[in-house]
């Protein structure tokens, strides 16, 4: 089973409404059309074991990567989650709401070709250009929001990781010290290599490892992870007003993204190893 396939390390699909075009139009407009859907061919939706790990039955045919493998996962709970994106779908199949499918055939197919150094190397360069790490100094009210807001969760990392991170207003961003990129190259690679593929996708979503590590180690909710991440949308939303259906419509987006990422990597995530995550201080 073939399907439009993207790395995580990309950003989702965009709203329908906005995705696709068609060739431009006789006025010189570009006529924009929803991606395409496959109507739904399956009635039911099972999980069975085979000698990989856990498959996806729908009806009586296995379900495959876009390279064609056979979509094996390594946990029955992540089965069972994936299981249930196929079988929420209606009478067409929405591919770009399924976050946890996208997820494994990443990291079964692995289309980037990259490595476990790769990836820990690519989570912690995120560190160069974390959001929270990037202060204003105008307008004074959203200087003063971020200071609010953002220093809780940096101080928090600090201590967690017994790390020096501060945050700086230059354009250049703040000077993270080797031993602090370091210590997050070590704690990274006690990940396995489908626990990383869901970290990159969430820092990729929240633009910060910060808020990410936060959040997978459950020191901060999902909710407050994206609004920390948008704090500067937010402000002059707040400021401005919205625009109707728009932003509620990305916030809603964010929130399933980064919660799809998150659930993966705990699904992925040997429950001794999260648990030792979670008790150490």
């Amino acid at each position: 089973l073939w399907w439009a396939h993207s790395p995580p390390a990309r950003l989702p699909r965009p709203p329908p409404a906005a995705a696709g075009s068609c060739p431009v139009g006789p006025c010189g407009r570009r006529a924009y059309a929803p991606p395409a859907e496959r109507k739904r061919f399956y009635q039911n939706v099972s999980i069975s074991q085979g000698e990989g790990g856990f498959e996806i039955n729908l009806d009586h045919r296995k379900l495959k990567t876009p390279q064609a493998k056979l979509f094996t996962v390594p946990s029955e709970a992540l089965a069972i989650a994936v299981a249930t994106e196929w079988d929420s779908q209606k009478d067409t199949i929405k591919f770009y709401t399924m976050h946890l499918t996208t997820l494994c055939n990443t990291a079964l197919d692995n289309p980037t070709q990259r490595n476990k150094t790769q990836l820990i190397r690519a989570a912690v360069k995120f560190l160069e250009t974390d959001t929270v790490c990037y202060r204003v100094e105008e307008p004074p009210a959203l200087a003063e929001l971020q200071k609010n807001e953002w220093d809780p969760v940096v101080s928090w990392a600090e201590k967690r990781y017994n790390v020096t991170i501060g945050s700086s207003t230059s354009i250049l961003g703040p000077n993270i010290p080797a031993s602090t990129k370091e210590t997050f190259v070590s704690h990274l690679a006690s990940y396995n290599m489908w626990a990383l593929q869901g970290i990159e996708f969430v820092i990729t979503q929240l633009k910060s490892l910060i808020l990410s590590m936060s959040l997978i180690d459950r020191h901060i909710t999902v909710e407050k992870a994206v609004l920390l991440s948008r704090l500067e949308e937010e402000y002059q939303i707040r400021r401005w007003g919205n625009v109707e259906w728009a932003h509620d419509y990305d916030l809603c987006e964010l929130r399933a993204r980064t919660a799809a990422g998150t659930l993966f990597v705990h699904l992925c995530s040997e429950s001794s190893t999260v648990k030792h995550k979670l008790l150490q201080d």
